[in-house]
């Protein structure tokens, strides 16, 4: 900082540090899903609309945006991965033109993840902890990112009610 000090800071992308000065971050969500649980799927049809909603967020404060294509609520069906990169990638092309803002891919897929930091996310958020493909976690390593791995309670298809078995 200007006045010398040292301070501890956390690589958010390749060229940006986040300085942990206590201040939490903001994460904005942005599902382009058509069953999305947050704002009823209205982005899954206009990628235009998604980037539009990701900058207010960050006009709003978000510090990174977490893009996601493929519903894990509990009972969801899986999509195909073909699916997935029509609904994620015009998306970050598109706020990576605009923003500088961190973009992360919300995806339990390697395909998609590589594809998404292709086209300008900046970190990898796999709710699977990285279970779901057996190629995420030596992607991600290729793809050198930032990464988030949780591992969820339960997977989408074996919640109760579920319409599918695994």
């Amino acid at each position: 900082d200007p006045q010398g000090e040292l301070y501890p800071v956390f690589p958010a992308t390749s060229e940006a540090l986040w300085r942990l000065d206590g201040r939490t971050k903001v994460m904005g969500i942005l599902n382009v899903t058509p069953d999305s649980f947050s704002d009823g799927g209205q982005y899954a049809r206009d990628w235009r609309r998604a980037v539009e909603a990701a900058l207010q967020l960050v006009e709003d404060g978000a510090d990174v945006i977490d893009i996601g294509g493929e519903s894990t609520r509990p009972g969801a069906d899986d999509v195909e991965i073909a699916r997935e990169l029509e609904r994620t990638i015009p998306v970050i092309e598109a706020l990576r033109k605009q923003s500088p803002v961190p973009i992360s891919i919300d995806t339990r897929k390697a395909r998609v993840a590589s594809a998404a930091v292709e086209a300008g996310a900046d970190i990898v958020n796999d709710v699977s902890g990285g279970e779901h493909d057996p190629a995420m976690l030596p992607t991600v390593q290729e793809l050198q990112v930032q990464a988030c791995f949780r591992a969820a309670t339960c997977r989408p298809c074996l919640a109760l009610g579920s319409r599918k078995s695994p």
